[in-house]
């Protein structure tokens, strides 16, 4: 075998045809030729014989307008099974074109009306059931047959696959070799001869102004793709006043467990603070349903997935202080029931929950406690006709609304640990304090990025936020002294 048949080295473009020796010995044969596409590689391959013949000689292509390529899409397998019966989706998939859709330009007026589809065709839920981004591919053959009988079909062999879709993403398999060695192809032959080959990136690297001018063009899609987004959204936002915050809260009773009866409902009602407040239309109170438990574990749950949505208000009367100091925070009463067959209902447990400061999705299990006598009447009273102790004020379970004092005393107050109570709460929080406070601290962080440090950066940032307060603080109390009082120390000094 000739040293030069052995090695080949072929730089390779995208989307650049190198006829095979097949391929050759097909398209000089007119009577082969029946598509224009056919027809296109039957005059190539005329000028190629005239200049001399074909360059390559064991590496060709197949570009994404051949045969091959569109066989190849329909003959691919998810499995490495020899008998593979492909699924469902698998057909749906294979009858879908993913390559060169034909997509109707459709107009930024029609797209904003029809966001939803409220009657999908047939055809569209076919393209959108499926992955059908449309991609153009690529494959790198090989011809590893025996030397001097090149052109047969059974030797030909994936070298590499490359894809591009309507994304720009770059698909490449395998990968370019790197320092992982060469690709290896053993052959099932008699001599069962092993071919290596490597993948490298040939590409010419981009100049620096093309590469600006590439990230303007980007810059400028990417703020056209903004401006349509914001287009379809609007701006249509209610915005709180200065000062005021907003707190909206999407909560959920999830579950009751470790109670002593069944059949459990939960009563709950929302304690709103002082400068707190909500709309007139505003539910701030309700009950679940009765929901039966089931054995869980060593505990019988009741899920109730009983959802409620509070919106409120909390207005700061010393804007210059928010939000630099907390304010305090609503509070949720519960309290858990359960009724029986004879309607008698008994309390199971009281609860309470500070609603969480911190916006975010948050989980949390309550315990819940009940009120006892002493003795056995009371909890024979309980058993036999139902009933038992129970507070007048439920706001008792963590501050009365009466208490004016200092220390709260409840000695004497028996008790008892019952089960408990899981919440899911969503909240989120609107404030243009919240912007202002970002935009100083951005303000603030270009100018320690200079600085360094960790250290050094926070406490930096603390003087000035520091100073900042102040500065405010100053002003408000200047503009709160009289004029003349003002002009008189003035001309003192």
């Amino acid at each position: 075998r000739p040293p030069e048949a052995e090695e080949e080295e072929v730089e390779v473009g995208w989307q650049e045809k190198l006829f095979s020796q097949f391929e050759v010995d097909l398209y000089l044969n007119e009577s082969a030729c029946q598509t224009p596409l056919d027809w296109q590689y039957h005059e190539e391959i005329k000028k190629l014989e005239k200049a001399g013949g074909r360059k390559n000689c064991r590496i060709f292509t197949y570009t994404d307008h051949d045969r091959f390529t569109n066989q190849e899409e329909l003959c691919q397998k998810v499995t490495d099974l020899d008998h593979e019966v492909p699924s469902y989706l698998v057909e749906r998939m294979a009858n879908v074109r993913r390559r060169r859709q034909d997509r109707r330009p459709v107009e930024a007026s029609s797209l904003k009306s029809k966001i939803i589809t409220w009657e999908p065709s047939e055809e569209f839920i076919k393209n959108s059931h499926v992955i059908n981004t449309p991609v153009q591919t690529m494959y790198i053959m090989g011809d590893l047959g025996p030397y001097g009988k090149l052109g047969h079909r059974e030797y030909e062999n994936v070298l590499c696959t490359i894809k591009v879709d309507g994304n720009g993403v770059i698909i490449v398999k395998p990968d370019f070799t790197g320092t992982k060695g060469a690709y290896r192809i053993e052959l099932d032959g008699e001599k069962r001869e092993v071919w290596e080959y490597t993948i490298e990136n040939a590409s010419a690297q981009v100049q620096p102004e093309a590469e600006e001018r590439e990230q303007r063009v980007f810059r400028d899609l990417y703020g056209r793709h903004r401006d349509y987004l914001s287009g379809l959204v609007g701006s249509d936002f209610e915005m709180p006043l200065p000062g005021t915050l907003r707190l909206f809260m999407n909560g959920e009773i999830v579950s009751a467990q470790g109670y002593e009866y069944d059949n459990l409902y939960v009563h709950f009602f929302l304690e709103l603070p002082n400068q707190w407040s909500s709309s007139p239309f505003q539910q701030l109170s309700g009950v679940t349903q009765t929901c039966a438990t089931k054995t869980v574990g060593w505990d019988n749950v009741a899920y109730f997935c009983y959802p409620f949505t509070v919106e409120m208000f909390y207005t700061q009367e010393d804007e210059g202080v928010f939000p630099y100091s907390l304010p305090q925070w609503p509070v949720l009463y519960f309290e858990v029931l359960s009724l029986d067959f004879w309607q008698r209902y008994r309390v199971e447990g009281y609860g309470s929950l500070v609603l969480p400061a911190c916006p975010g999705v948050h989980v949390l299990t309550i315990p819940t406690w009940r009120p006892v006598e002493l003795g056995t009447v009371a909890e024979m009273r309980r058993f036999f006709i139902g009933g038992s102790p129970e507070l007048e004020d439920l706001t008792y379970i963590r501050i009365p609304s009466t208490f004016k004092g200092k220390r709260l005393s409840r000695y004497g107050f028996r008790t008892e640990t019952t089960g408990s109570v899981t919440f899911r709460l969503c909240c989120l929080q609107q404030s243009k304090a919240f912007l202002e406070n970002s935009a100083l601290r951005q303000r603030m962080q270009s100018v320690l990025d200079r600085l360094g440090g960790f250290s050094q950066q926070s406490s930096v940032y603390n003087v000035l936020e520091a100073f900042q307060r102040a500065r405010r603080r100053m002003q408000e109390a200047r503009e709160s002294l009289p004029q003349d009082l003002i002009n008189t120390s003035a001309s003192t000094v």
